[in-house]
C-alpha cells in the first residue's frame, strides 16, 4: 500500500485536514516546479522571450485533455478568483441588469460582483439554497435547480455559481443550470475552484460559457496555477485585466487565438507553477486517483457521521448522497466559540482544520486527501470530544 504521506511535503507533525484552502503539492511535482524555475533563471531571455508560448501550449494540452476542452479555449491564470475577475470586468453590465448567484459563493467573488454592480448600477442577487438537505428521499438535483431558477427574472443577464462551494463543500447541479441558461439566453460563469481534481470535468458537455478552476488545490499543482475556459462563441466578450503586448497585432507574435493573445502574456512572471501542471496530472494517473478519491470520500463520510453522532446534530446533507466528495462540513453547536476551538485544536492537538460560520450556523469543514488516515480522524474526534464542551460560549445562542 502506498504511503502517500511520504510523497507530500507537509509537516509530519501536523494533522492537515485543510487541503481545500490552498492544496498541497507532491514532492515529485514540486521538484519539477523547481527545475522549471532553475531553467528560467539560467537563460531568462531564451525562456521568456522565445520558448514561453510553446511551453505553455505544451502544458495546456494535457490539461485540456483532462477537462475535455480545446487547448486554445483555456488560458492559465494565477487563481480562480482572478479568472472570475477577468470575465466579470469584461461584461458590459447596465443599470437594472441582474447577476444571479447562490448564497454559497466564495467571499472574494461575492465582493467582485458587489463592486462591479455598485459601479454599473446592476444588481447582485444571491438566491438561497437551504441546508440541511437531509431528507434524501425528497431531495433531487431538479429540486435545487427549480428553487435556484425562481431567482431568474427578465433582468437576469448572468448566472454565476460554484461547481463545488467553498463554505459548505456542496456540489451543485451546474450542468442543468447551464442548460436552462443557454435556452434562456443567459450567460453562465462557473467557479470550479474546488472541482478540478475532485470530480471528472467535461467542459464541452457541461456547456457553461465560462469556467475557471484552480489546479493548485485538488489537482495537486504548485500554488499559482489555475485556468480560465471560454466557449469559442463567448471569447469575443473577454477584455484583458492587464493590457500588454498581445493587445496589438504588432506587439508579439500571435498564438493564433485572440483570447490567448489578450490574456496569456501580461508582463514578466514566473510560469513554473503552470508548467508543472502536466506532472501533477501524471502523478494522479500514476496512483490511480479515482480509487484514491473513493477511499478519501468514504473516510470523510465516516468522519462527518461520527461528528454528528458526537454533537447530536443532523448532518448538513445526506451522507449517502453524491453531494460532497473529498471535502465536507459537519454542524457544530451554534454556541461554539469558533476562534477558541480552532486555536485549541491546533495548539493542543496540531490539527489544521477550518471552522466556518455560514448563514448564522457553524460548521467544521474537513478535507480528506490521500495523505490523511483513519488515525488522524480518530485524533480529531478525540479532540472535539474533549474541547467542544469548553468552547461553548455562554453568551452565544
Amino acid at each position: 500500500m502506498t504511503n502517500f504521506k511520504e510523497l507530500f511535503l507537509l509537516d509530519p507533525g501536523v494533522i492537515f485536514l485543510n487541503h481545500g484552502s490552498f492544496g498541497a503539492t507532491p514532492r515529485t511535482v514540486f521538484e519539477s516546479y523547481q527545475r522549471w524555475q532553475l531553467r528560467l533563471e539560467r537563460q531568462p531571455v531564451l525562456f521568456l522571450g522565445r520558448e514561453h508560448d510553446d511551453l505553455l501550449r505544451r502544458s495546456r494540452q494535457p490539461l485540456a485533455d483532462y477537462v475535455h476542452a480545446n487547448a486554445d479555449d483555456l488560458v492559465f491564470v494565477p487563481n480562480a478568483t482572478h479568472g472570475v475577475n477577468i470575465v466579470a470586468r469584461s461584461l458590459a453590465l447596465q443599470p437594472g441588469d441582474e447577476v444571479l448567484a447562490s448564497d454559497h459563493e466564495y467571499g472574494a467573488c461575492d465582493f467582485t460582483w458587489e463592486f462591479l454592480c455598485a459601479k454599473t448600477g446592476a444588481r447582485y442577487v444571491r438566491r438561497e439554497i437551504s441546508l440541511p438537505l437531509n431528507n434524501q428521499d425528497a431531495w433531487s438535483e431538479r429540486d435545487v435547480v427549480d428553487r435556484f431558477w425562481q431567482g431568474v427574472t427578465p433582468h437576469t443577464k448572468v448566472i454565476f455559481i460554484s461547481h463545488i462551494t467553498s463554505s459548505t463543500a456542496l456540489r451543485l447541479p451546474v450542468e442543468e443550470i447551464c442548460e436552462r441558461a443557454r435556452e434562456a439566453g443567459i450567460l453562465t460563469i462557473i467557479d470550479g475552484a474546488h472541482a478540478l481534481g475532485q470530480i471528472p470535468l467535461n467542459l464541452r458537455a457541461l456547456g457553461s460559457d465560462f469556467y475557471t478552476a484552480n489546479c493548485h488545490k485538488w489537482a495537486l499543482s504548485p500554488k499559482g496555477a489555475a485556468f480560465l475556459y471560454a466557449r469559442r462563441d463567448a471569447q469575443h466578450l473577454i477584455e484583458p485585466l492587464v493590457v500588454s503586448w498581445g493587445y496589438h497585432p504588432n506587439g508579439i507574435p500571435s498564438t493564433g487565438s485572440r483570447f490567448l493573445d489578450l490574456l496569456q502574456w501580461t508582463g514578466t512572471k514566473d510560469p513554473a507553477a503552470v508548467l508543472s501542471v502536466p506532472d501533477a496530472l501524471e502523478f494522479m494517473k500514476q496512483y490511480e486517483w479515482d480509487r484514491v478519491r473513493q477511499d478519501c470520500h468514504e473516510l470523510l463520510r465516516q468522519a462527518l457521521q461520527r461528528i454528528c453522532e458526537l454533537t447530536d446534530l443532523p448532518p448538513a446533507y445526506p451522507l449517502e448522497a453524491d453531494l460532497f466528495i473529498q471535502m465536507g462540513i459537519a454542524p457544530l453547536p451554534v454556541a461554539t466559540d469558533l476562534v477558541a476551538l480552532k486555536s485549541c485544536l491546533y495548539d493542543e492537538f496540531r490539527i489544521e482544520v477550518p471552522l466556518v460560520e455560514w448563514q448564522g450556523r457553524k460548521f467544521i469543514r474537513i478535507s480528506v486527501q490521500a495523505y490523511n488516515s483513519q488515525e488522524e480522524i480518530d485524533v480529531l474526534l478525540h479532540a472535539l470530544k474533549r474541547l467542544l464542551p469548553k468552547a461553548l460560549s455562554p453568551d452565544a445562542g
